[in-house]
């Protein structure tokens, strides 16, 4: 199921990327008065602008419902990796303790200094 999620998302995002590129900007509407205006008639007299702005709204939330699907997936995975990983690493290696034998030096038996 994430691997379709994740198709769907790679399609969804480069769909919206090649219709963010087919619109136009703000300053495109000066070219109108010379006469450019005439090709936006191939998709009704409101022009493309509304049909590309509808789409690319619908795209662009889709967009965002897989990614939050994708981030539920990533978590999932993640406390899954957790539950296996973790307590294993948590616990602490016993240390070893050097045998301690009395009147010898340096085996956990401190010289007693003089006090003065």
């Amino acid at each position: 199921m994430e691997t379709l999620v994740l198709v769907i998302h790679c399609l969804v995002a480069s769909v919206m990327v090649g219709l963010i590129l087919l619109q136009q900007g703000k300053g495109a509407e000066a070219g109108a008065s010379f006469g450019a205006g005439a090709s936006q008639t191939v998709f009704g007299a409101a022009g493309a602008a509304s049909f590309l702005t509808k789409l690319t709204a619908w795209l662009a939330g889709i967009f965002m419902v897989t990614s939050l699907t994708l981030a539920v997936y990533a978590r999932k995975d993640v406390q899954a990796h957790n539950q296996l990983v973790l307590p294993a690493t948590l616990t602490a290696p016993t240390p070893a303790v050097a045998p301690v034998h009395p009147g010898v030096p340096g085996t956990g038996d401190l010289p007693q200094l003089p006090v003065h």
